[in-house]
């Protein structure tokens, strides 16, 4: 548990100075957002995320959100689409992981049905600015309304309210991406988007206690 704790701590202030130096230096800023991802890894491990078929999967999509972080460093449109694959198998793994956990069919559907406001709003949104980027950006959008919603079944079935909360941050975070990639580029973005995306990898990195 002491170890639980410190890596939350840890990652927590990392996340602070990511945010202190987003303007000031790349590099910088860079190197405090993967040691931030790294945190939720370790605290994923720390929580017994090894000795699971659910954490393992678990951790498998932190694996891969770890590497969207590190392709999103950069502003490159190549690398950007290599971070939203990687985003997107980690929602994958996430969806995998909670059917595991346990969801009922019924209670997917309906949440699902009910995902499908947000999701086109944002989708209507986001598509006057999206240019060549509409199809991987819906199919994103498609595949985290669907985690969202598996998580919020599991929750209900199983119990587990760590799991619907990391995964809503989640989905909360990455509409501050889209805003930051084409829609208004700018600070706020990264101060309301990033603690919303580091808390809920946080707590989804938790959520193997409830098996271990």
């Amino acid at each position: 548990m002491e170890i639980i704790l410190i890596t939350v701590v840890l990652t927590a202030v990392a996340v602070a100075l990511l945010l202190w130096f987003f303007s000031k230096d790349h590099y910088i800023y860079g190197f405090f957002k993967m040691f931030a991802s790294t945190g939720f890894i370790v605290l994923c491990v720390a929580s017994g995320g090894i000795h699971s078929v659910y954490g393992c999967v678990i951790l498998g999509g932190l694996v891969l959100s770890w590497w969207g972080d590190l392709f999103l460093v950069s502003r490159g449109k190549i690398i950007f689409m290599l971070g939203l694959i990687s985003f997107f198998l980690a929602h994958v793994c996430y969806c995998t992981a909670f059917v595991f956990y346990g969801i009922g069919i019924t209670d997917t559907i309906l949440v699902s049905v009910i995902m499908l406001i947000p999701g086109v709003i944002v989708m209507r949104w986001l598509h006057p600015h999206l240019g060549t980027m509409k199809i991987p950006v819906y199919g994103y959008i498609i595949v985290i309304s669907l985690m969202t919603a598996l998580s919020v079944s599991a929750a209900y079935t199983t119990g587990g309210l760590l799991i619907p909360c990391g995964a809503v941050s989640f989905y909360c975070s990455d509409i501050f991406v889209a805003r930051d990639r084409f829609v208004a580029p700018g600070r706020i973005n990264a101060y309301i988007g990033l603690p919303l995306y580091y808390g809920g990898q946080v707590l989804l990195a938790l959520t193997p206690l409830y098996i271990s």
